[in-house]
């Protein structure tokens, strides 16, 4: 597998670099928006990333790219006439987001720089006039649908209109969680607190920061980028991380500090404006039994506590004991993660995690169930769960009365998804639109011919 994203980021690599000759020398011109033009070098750049996101070749997609493209462009002239732009950071931020990713997939940063046959800095100078240009037309779409809201009445409107295409739910659950940590006392965690401490003293003594955390480090994000965590802002890492982050200058090593996720030791490799770049490595404890048995005897006292009450306050034990910050503010209760935004706690049985959906299976309603040990599906670590079905909802097809908050989503997107259409058929009237005749017979790209745009485009 490893293999073939390799290839592929060959792919990207050599047609970036093709796409920078090609700007120099002759390169086919496949539109022309407003005063803007789209090369052919633009899509076959945009449909190498496409490969490397490990999609089958598909000579189709790029007339879905031309048209993204286009949206793109009429967006980015009217930003200009409205005044809407994006900050330098934003864009600074979303280009290491892509960087981090593409040393990700070539090994680090060296064997980036060598496939590109040019430093980083210098790629990152080539993508970021296109990514500006995305981001601002971006804030320009949210700015067009900035007043769009639905009313009780649009979604009665809506649900009338799809009566004969209305979906059909899953059955859905709500379910609680009180999650019990395994956590390590003071003695546990020396041990790694001293290894972190050993490592940063190698570091002060001359040794290579990055060859340290690909060596070391157990943060598997960034250890094999040599610790390098890009660009980041305050609300971005853990307060404790932020705190030792923003204190220190370009090239100060921080102390050992901890966090949730273990010990770790930064370096501050450049500050711009409430943004700071640095690098890290993280120590991680290991969990021990005797943490695991004293987790599982506080879920196991809490569980006879709450048992023991005819009514008890599942809302108030997960807020008090629950180790999960994501769930304990919420009630305890789990979110959709398919429908995070509008933080829906109603979750399809099938999108459940395969241990909670078990459990939950022979639960009732108004049930609690006794503590149990899951594993993390994504990361592995352990914990004990005191879970709480608080309802059930069979599957159905789509009604006003039980589903009238999906169906307010679905009217909203509606409404969004024709306000746009609209503004793009104005737009698309009163700008001149040139499309290379390769073009014109793509589907998606109907709405876009006129008699103008039919015209021969030619090379640049």
């Amino acid at each position: 597998m490893r293999k073939l994203g390799l290839s592929l980021l060959n792919i990207l690599l050599f047609l970036s670099v093709a796409h920078a000759q090609q700007k120099r020398t002759i390169d086919k011109i496949a539109a022309v928006v407003g005063a803007s033009v789209i090369l052919q070098s633009d899509i076959e750049l945009e449909y190498a990333q496409y490969l490397v996101s490990g999609q089958q070749p598909n000579d189709g997609f790029k007339c879905i790219i031309l048209q993204n493209k286009l949206t793109q462009k009429l967006l980015a002239q009217q930003a200009i006439i409205d005044s809407v732009t994006v900050k330098d950071e934003d864009v600074d931020a979303d280009i290491e987001r892509r960087m981090r990713s593409f040393m990700q997939r070539a090994g680090g940063q060296d064997k980036l720089e060598s496939f590109l046959g040019r430093s980083v800095i210098q790629y990152k100078d080539e993508l970021r006039p296109d990514i500006k240009e995305g981001l601002i037309a971006q804030r320009m779409r949210q700015k067009i649908t900035e007043k769009v809201n639905t009313t009780p009445q649009d979604v009665r409107n809506f649900y009338i209109a799809k009566k004969d295409s209305l979906p059909s739910y899953n059955k859905e659950v709500e379910v609680g969680e009180i999650v019990f940590s395994p956590k390590l006392n003071k003695e546990e965690k020396q041990y790694y607190k001293e290894k972190a401490e050993e490592l940063r003293a190698r570091v002060k003594k001359g040794e290579d920061f990055a060859n340290i955390a690909r060596s070391y480090s157990q943060d598997p994000g960034s250890a094999v980028e040599g610790g390098d965590l890009g660009f980041f802002d305050r609300g971005t890492m853990v307060k404790e991380f932020t705190a030792n982050a923003f204190k220190l200058k370009a090239g100060e090593i921080s102390p050992v500090f901890e966090t949730e996720n273990g010990f770790h030791f930064l370096q501050v490799i450049e500050r711009r404006g409430e943004q700071v770049h640095a690098r890290h490595v993280l120590v991680t404890p290991a969990i021990t039994q005797q943490s695991l048995d004293r987790a599982k005897a506080t879920a196991d006292s809490v569980y006879k506590v709450m048992n023991a009450m005819k009514k008890f306050d599942f809302s108030n034990a997960a807020s008090v004991f629950s180790d999960n910050n994501e769930t304990k503010y919420n009630g305890g209760m789990m979110l959709n993660a398919e429908n995070v935004q509008t933080r829906s706690t109603f979750i399809p049985t099938d999108k459940l995690d395969p241990q909670v959906a078990l459990t939950v299976d022979t639960m009732k309603v108004g049930e609690i169930s006794k503590p149990q040990l899951f594993s993390d599906a994504q990361n592995g670590k352990k914990s004990f769960k005191i879970l709480y079905l608080k309802s059930v909802t069979d599957a159905h097809k789509a009604s006003l009365e039980q589903d009238f908050a999906k169906l307010k989503d679905d009217a909203m997107a509606d409404k969004l998804n024709r306000t746009v259409s609209q503004w793009f058929e104005k737009r698309r009237k009163e700008t001149f639109i040139k499309i290379d005749p390769e073009y014109q017979q793509c589907p998606p790209l109907k709405s876009w011919i006129t008699a103008s745009s039919t015209a021969p485009v030619a090379s640049k």
